[in-house]
């Protein structure tokens, strides 16, 4: 069912493009921040080189995997807001409160990067993941329950995909903790993974018969 007009004050009050382009700039801020966190030492010869270069080896993994993990969740933002036409003033703050855990994530980089092999920097880094999962669940829940706020209403179905895209990641991140301190290589890994995990999740649900088109409007 497609959504009644906008007023003349719900445009000018709730136009969602100055939304995406706030989000589009804290999610490249958030990605310019990163490597920026990645620095080498002047005046080194090509020995000292070598051994700064292996010193910043967590550094440049915790970088590829935050990297990747951003840009998970800024194609989600952007796909999100591709669906709405207005946003009205919760909208708005949910959207900001999605962005403050994500805004902590070169934060959680560099505390990862320092202590890549102790627990705490896992742990760190999993609840700054997480807290930026359940906010985007949060977003995503209200602006689907809301069809005035959309091009089109979305179906049932298409709701319950969306919100498993958006809690899948959790699992991921909660089973990384768990193996923080009996294995934190294990762990590293299971963070590095997520984004090639999420992808073959939507790629799974666009090509399945029973999902394959209320998965077409989410990455």
């Amino acid at each position: 069912m497609d959504a009644s007009p906008l007023s003349a004050a719900q445009e000018r009050r709730g136009s969602t493009e100055r939304v995406k382009a706030f989000g589009d700039g804290v999610f490249a801020i958030i990605i310019t921040i990163l490597v920026l966190e990645i620095g080498v030492p002047p005046n080194l010869s090509e020995q000292s080189l070598r051994d700064a270069l292996d010193e910043l080896g967590p550094d440049l993994i915790a970088w590829v995997v935050s990297f990747l993990i951003t840009g998970m969740y800024w194609a989600w933002h952007r796909d999100l807001f591709n669906q709405v036409r207005y946003v009205d003033t919760a909208a708005v703050w949910l959207n900001l409160l999605f962005l403050l855990p994500a805004a902590l994530i070169p934060f959680a980089a560099s505390v990862l990067g320092e202590y890549s092999g102790d627990p705490i920097g896992l742990h760190v880094y999993g609840a700054v993941l997480i807290a930026t999962s359940l906010m985007r669940w949060v977003l995503y829940a209200y602006v689907m329950r809301r069809p005035a706020l959309l091009w089109a209403s979305p179906t049932p179905k298409a709701r319950r995909v969306g919100a498993l895209l958006a809690v899948a990641p959790i699992a991921v991140y909660l089973v990384a903790m768990v193996l923080a301190e009996p294995a934190p290589t294990l762990s590293l890994l299971h963070y590095l993974a997520m984004p090639s995990l999420y992808l073959l999740l939507v790629f799974v649900l666009r090509h399945s018969p029973s999902s394959g088109n209320e998965a077409e409007d989410f990455g």
